[in-house]
């Protein structure tokens, strides 16, 4: 006897198409969930889905726009290098890590830092740059409360940094600009010469913070400093050119390694300190783009108390090379024989919690 045939349950019926998603069109508290009806459908290119033609769907708001953090929105121009940490892989990470939205735009595109033999990519021109604001102006997402400025390596960039800077103000007019003027450091200039001049005339004068190291504030200020008078001197100096936060981030003075800031209120002289930072027998890569981001992180949560944002900052930094220092010795190798790559991912709790290990000291 033949094997009885199988018996198939019916087809199920078929299923109703997904409702698509319509045009874009402009974000408003009012329309956010309004929908608008359209007429006949339009079947999107190799199974892309469906939408509808005619229609238009609310575009929703940008929430770091619409509901902020309660730290800030940062716009970061820096450089970026595939491997390792400096510029923006140096500093954006950190300020996410302290609560910040951070939307970095990258002066450079290489490969790894110049310290190694060999380096590739892309330099990002100021037609490229301005190019990249007004695609935010026309989105209306230029509304930041930071912008942060690292390396920048020609004259017409910088340019459009200040073109960028009277834009985004024309939005925020209480933006504030964290400046760090990389020029060079131990007497090795790193940029243009014909650069200095721009900082000097244009940038300093519309910067709210500076963090310039020891060779790059006797490059704007034209005092050479040699004693911790004269570094409170060469802050005195660039208070009277613009910026009411200026911190020295190194100086060598008399075999001891110190920061010094001064914040200038709107009455009275500038309040003055300095830290001594410990010296860790090694050489960093990425540290002063780190410092001033810690700087900018730590000063916008105690606005008012630069000494303690300043000591959270160098504590924070100095947990990390300590860790860096200890991972590069645990891999067997000598850490004061090359320059290393900071250990940034894995200093999370040193960023976000750090342990005040570096105190300041009030000058009279």
């Amino acid at each position: 006897m033949p094997a009885a045939a199988a018996v198939l349950p019916p087809p199920p019926a078929a299923a109703p198409l997904p409702r698509p998603c319509a045009p874009w069109r402009p974000w408003s508290p009012s329309t956010s969930s309004a929908r608008e009806e359209g007429s006949g459908w339009r079947l999107l290119r190799r199974g892309r889905g469906r939408r509808r033609s005619g229609g238009a769907m609310a575009r929703p708001p940008i929430l770091s726009v619409a509901l902020p953090s309660d730290t800030g929105r940062v716009l970061s121009i820096q450089s970026h290098t595939v491997q390792g940490y400096v510029g923006n892989k140096s500093a954006v990470f950190p300020l996410q890590l302290l609560g910040f939205d951070v939307d970095p735009i990258n002066s450079v595109q290489f490969s790894n830092h110049t310290g190694y033999p060999k380096f590739r990519g892309q330099v990002l021109n100021g037609n490229q740059l301005w190019d990249i604001i007004e695609g935010l102006e026309e989105n209306e997402l230029l509304h930041y409360t930071h912008l942060l400025t690292g390396y920048i390596g020609s004259v017409s960039f910088l340019n459009t940094v200040l073109q960028a800077v009277d834009k985004l103000r024309s939005v925020n007019p209480d933006l504030i600009y964290v400046c760090d003027p990389v020029l060079g450091d131990e007497g090795k200039l790193y940029v243009p010469q014909e650069l200095i001049s721009v900082y000097q005339q244009k940038v300093v004068p519309v910067a709210s913070m500076l963090t310039p190291n020891q060779f790059e504030v006797e490059l704007l200020t034209g005092l050479r400093i040699i004693s911790e008078q004269d570094g409170l001197k060469a802050c005195n100096t660039l208070h009277s050119a613009g910026p009411r936060k200026v911190i020295i981030t190194s100086a060598l003075i008399e075999d001891k390694l110190l920061l010094i800031g001064s914040y200038k209120k709107t009455e009275g002289p500038p309040e003055q300190f300095k830290i001594e930072i410990p010296k860790i027998p090694a050489y960093f890569t990425g540290t002063g783009d780190l410092t001033t981001a810690l700087l900018l992180g730590w000063s916008n949560k105690y606005p008012d108390n630069l000494e303690r944002a300043a000591e959270l900052a160098v504590s924070s930094l100095q947990a990390l090379l300590r860790k860096t220092v200890e991972d590069y010795k645990r891999a067997g190798f000598d850490p004061s024989t090359s320059s290393l790559e900071i250990r940034l991912i894995q200093s999370q709790d040193e960023i976000r919690s750090p342990q005040v290990t570096c105190n300041a000291v009030k000058y009279s």
